[in-house]
């Protein structure tokens, strides 16, 4: 190894060899390493850019946790997501999971609607009664309600607690480096792992975690073509209009929610900048991760728009419109063609050597903590039986769904 090469490496404590290197150091990177760590293996968790960067889906001020979802293998997910979310404070000291209700609101037509309802537990309520004039609902549309099925993560604080979490269970966390290569040396077990500066270090396993970027990695790889489409999205926090700020509060009681139509547009409560609310729709722009148009005016106007339509319909006494939204900041999701999660052994010449996890669609962030688990196991035992235990059927996350059917799962949530 060339002395450059070796100085880099001390960054990793001097070690060359690792159970477990981690790729990518967004949310389910750092919860992969956490998981492995706390299982006693040696691991590396390996970023790109600095830690915490705003470059791919990890960062921001918030995401949503909710038990609903109109595809019924999600929320078993989601509830050993919770669960783990609840240790993994009580080993920090602190919180970044903030319980609220749950609101749906949707078609009484809309079949993925209803299905949503009913495997998140909700229930019909009468929102009037209980959020009073907030919520201006079209006739045909049901509201239902989890009194614990939502909440608000604070998402880079999240990454953060779970990257010290990882070190203090001894992993190595090196940013700054990129990876290039992932070799399988014949008669070597485990994969070698080549970065741009030329270090290379052993795992007997390894976990690929990188967002927007697996798709080129694991063709630079493995020749593989994952069906992942980077999309350049818009996070957008409005103004609550003047005597209204303390309702839309968590403080209040005002709820995570939902509404399926079109477009399909979820919120969280006033919180991280009090007098606002952060409103968004689904939309995005598909985008290169490596030269994105992070000043595509026309996309912004576009996503604004369709946001301000439907709170001027829905919420026009309580949320202010006029001169758009008051602040953004940009994201970038990995999409599937059916928004489901890629979670799978790469195979081929690695075998079950490396552990891939991709394609989160974001919708990904709060299962974050039983996805990492999950790569752990898979990486360290060769099968996730904590998935199983707690009723996730990881069938629907295959690689090979793909084949000859470029749609994948068909259902759609």
């Amino acid at each position: 190894m060339a002395a450059d090469a070796a100085s880099d490496a001390a960054g990793a404590n001097g070690r060359l060899s690792f159970d477990v290197i981690v790729l990518g150091a967004g949310i389910m990177g750092s919860c992969a390493a956490h998981a492995a760590a706390s299982r006693g293996a040696s691991v590396l968790l390996l970023e790109r850019f600095d830690l915490l960067h705003h470059l791919g889906s990890s960062h921001g001020e918030s995401r949503t946790i909710r038990d609903a979802y109109a595809k019924a293998y999600y929320p078993p997910m989601v509830r050993l997501a919770r669960r783990l979310w609840s240790d993994a404070q009580a080993d920090a000291g602190y919180r970044v999971l903030t319980p609220t209700p749950q609101l749906c609101i949707g078609p009484r037509s809309n079949a993925s609607f209803l299905a949503a309802v009913r495997n998140g537990g909700e229930e019909e309520a009468d929102i009037e009664k209980r959020w009073g004039g907030v919520f201006r609902v079209p006739d045909g549309w049901v509201t239902a309600v989890s009194e614990l099925g939502g909440g608000v993560l604070s998402a880079t604080k999240a990454v953060a607690m779970f990257q010290t979490l990882a070190i203090k269970k001894g992993a190595v966390v090196r940013d700054n480096t990129e990876v290039v290569r992932i070799v399988k040396k014949e008669g070597e077990d485990g994969v070698r792992v080549v970065t741009s500066k030329g270090e290379e270090f052993h795992g007997a396993k390894c976990v690929v975690t990188v967002g927007a970027w697996a798709s080129k990695l694991v063709k630079s790889v493995a020749g593989v073509e994952l069906p992942i489409q980077p999309v350049h999205k818009l996070t957008q926090y409005w103004k609550i209009k003047p005597g209204h700020e303390h309702e839309l509060t968590v403080e209040a009681g005002f709820p995570t929610f939902s509404s399926y139509g079109k477009p399909f547009v979820y919120s969280t409560p006033s919180l991280e900048f009090p007098g606002l609310i952060k409103i968004n729709d689904d939309g995005g722009s598909p985008c290169d991760p490596d030269s994105r148009d992070w000043g595509s005016e026309a996309g912004f106007a576009a996503a604004a728009e369709r946001v301000a339509r439907w709170i001027q319909e829905f919420m026009p006494g309580h949320v202010e419109t006029a001169g758009g939204p008051v602040f953004r900041q940009a994201c970038m999701c990995a999409m599937t063609p059916e928004k489901d999660f890629i979670i799978d052994f790469l195979g081929g010449e690695f075998g079950e050597d490396v552990v891939l996890g991709a394609g989160f669609s974001c919708h990904g962030f709060k299962m974050g903590p039983a996805v990492g688990m999950i790569l752990a196991e898979m990486a360290i035992d060769g099968e996730a039986r904590s998935a199983v235990e707690a009723g996730v059927e990881l069938q629907h996350f295959r690689i090979n769904r793909f084949e000859g059917n470029p749609a994948g799962n068909t259902n759609e949530d």
